[in-house]
C-alpha cells in the first residue's frame, strides 16, 4: 500500500510546495504579520512630519505677527505722538541751536530708514531707550512696574478662572434650574458692566462708606518696614482691585464654560457612560468636563498673555503702579520710546501666548493631529 505522505511517482523528497501553494488565508495571515510593522513606521512618520509642518506653520506666522507688530508701532506712534522735542522741551525756553543739538543726539536727524534699523536693533536687544516723562532708561521703568501689574492681574485671573469653570460647568450641567437662570443674568450683567463704573462702585461702598479698604495706591506711607507688615499692607490695597478685575473676566469664561458643557450633555458618549451605570457626578467630571475643557484653552492661554498687559481700566481707577498705568500715564505726557516699547511687550506677550495654545493643542486634541 503507498504511502500518502509520498507523491504519486513515488519521490519522497519532492517539493510538495509546488503543488500545494499556500493557501489565501495563509498568505493574507503573513501579509497581516509584516502590515502592522510597516504601518507603524509609516504612522510614526508623518506624526513627526505632521508636528513638524504644523510647528512651522505656527512659529513662522508667530514671527510674521511679531514682524508686523515692530512695524506698525515705529510708524503709528511717530504721527500720533508728535515731536519728542516738544515733549522734553515743554514750558522750557529753548534756542533753535539747542533744539538742533537735541534731535543730532538723540537720531531724529537720520535717514528715516536709519531709524527704523536703530529701533528694530533696539527692540530686539532689550535697549528701549529713554523716556521722555520720567528720564529714566525704559527697561528699568518696566522692570520696576511689572511685579505689581503680574500681582494684580495674575491674582485675578486665577481667581475668575477657577469660580468661571465651576460656576459654568455647574450651570450648564443643570441648564434651565434657577441657579442656571442666576448665573447667566449675573454674569451677562458684570460682563456688559464698564470696568471704570464696576471700580468706581467698588470704591464707593466699600472705601468710602464702609471704609474697610484703602482708596487707591499699592502701599501705605506709615507701614513698617518687615515683611510681614508690607506683605499685609499690599494685600489690603489688592483686594478691591481684584475685586474688580475678576468680577469683569469671570463672567466671560462663566458663558464660555457653560455653552461648552451645553455642548456635551447631548454626546452619545456621555449616554454610554450613563448606561453603565456610572454615577452622574462621575460622568460629569470624568467624561463631560475634560473635552469641555478643549474650546477654552485658548481663551486661558491669551488672559495668561494679557496679564502682561495689565488691567490698564482697572490700574487707571485705583492708581495701582502697574504697567497699565504706565501705558495711560505715556498716552497723556506723550512719551512716544515708552508707548512704543509697551506696545511691543503687550502685543509680543499676546502673540507668544497663542502660540503656545496653538502647540498645546497638538497633544490634547486628536481631531488637530489627523487633520
Amino acid at each position: 500500500m503507498r504511502d500518502r505522505s509520498n507523491s504519486a511517482d513515488g519521490n519522497p523528497d519532492r517539493d510538495l510546495s509546488a503543488e500545494h501553494p499556500p493557501s489565501p488565508l495563509e498568505v493574507e495571515g503573513e501579509e497581516r504579520d509584516d502590515q502592522p510593522r510597516e504601518a507603524s513606521i509609516d504612522q510614526s512618520g508623518r506624526v513627526t512630519t505632521g508636528f513638524g509642518r504644523y510647528l512651522f506653520k505656527h512659529v513662522s506666522g508667530a514671527i510674521v505677527s511679531l514682524l508686523l507688530v515692530l512695524f506698525s508701532s515705529f510708524f503709528i506712534f511717530r504721527l500720533i505722538a508728535g515731536d519728542p522735542i516738544d515733549q522734553l522741551t515743554r514750558e522750557r525756553p529753548v534756542t533753535p541751536e539747542q533744539r538742533e543739538t537735541m534731535r543730532e543726539e538723540m537720531g531724529l536727524n537720520d535717514p528715516l530708514f536709519t531709524q527704523f534699523i536703530d529701533y528694530i536693533t533696539g527692540m530686539l536687544t532689550g535697549d528701549f531707550g529713554i523716556s521722555l516723562q520720567f528720564r529714566r532708561p525704559i527697561l528699568e521703568l518696566i522692570l520696576e512696574r511689572l511685579p505689581a501689574t503680574l500681582l494684580l492681574s495674575g491674582t485675578g485671573l486665577v481667581l475668575a478662572v477657577a469660580l468661571g469653570f465651576l460656576v459654568g460647568t455647574k450651570a450648564g450641567w443643570r441648564q434651565g434650574s434657577r441657579f442656571d437662570r442666576t448665573q447667566v443674568t449675573t454674569g451677562l450683567l458684570l460682563y456688559s458692566a464698564p470696568t471704570f463704573w464696576l471700580g468706581m462702585l467698588a470704591i464707593l461702598v466699600f472705601a468710602r462708606y464702609l471704609g474697610w479698604f484703602p482708596v487707591n495706591g499699592m502701599r501705605s506711607p506709615n507701614t513698617p518696614d518687615d515683611f510681614f507688615s508690607q506683605a499685609l499692607d499690599i494685600g489690603h490695597h489688592l483686594v478691591l482691585p481684584v475685586l474688580t478685575y475678576t468680577a469683569v473676566v469671570y463672567a466671560g469664561y462663566l458663558m464660555v464654560m457653560r455653552s461648552s458643557i451645553l455642548d456635551e450633555v447631548g454626546s452619545d458618549y456621555l449616554t454610554t457612560a450613563r448606561a453603565k451605570g456610572l454615577r452622574d457626578d462621575k460622568v460629569r467630571r470624568k467624561h463631560a468636563i475634560p473635552n469641555a475643557l478643549l474650546p477654552t484653552i485658548t481663551l486661558v492661554f491669551l488672559a495668561i498673555g494679557n496679564i502682561v498687559n495689565g488691567a490698564i481700566v482697572t490700574e487707571t481707577v485705583f492708581s495701582w503702579p502697574g504697567l497699565g498705568r504706565l501705558f495711560v500715564q505715556s498716552i497723556f505726557y506723550p512719551d512716544r520710546p515708552m508707548l512704543q516699547a509697551l506696545f511691543v511687550l503687550f502685543s509680543s506677550a499676546t502673540i507668544i501666548a497663542v502660540l503656545f495654545a496653538e502647540i498645546l493643542y497638538w497633544f490634547i486634541d486628536p481631531r488637530v493631529r489627523k487633520s
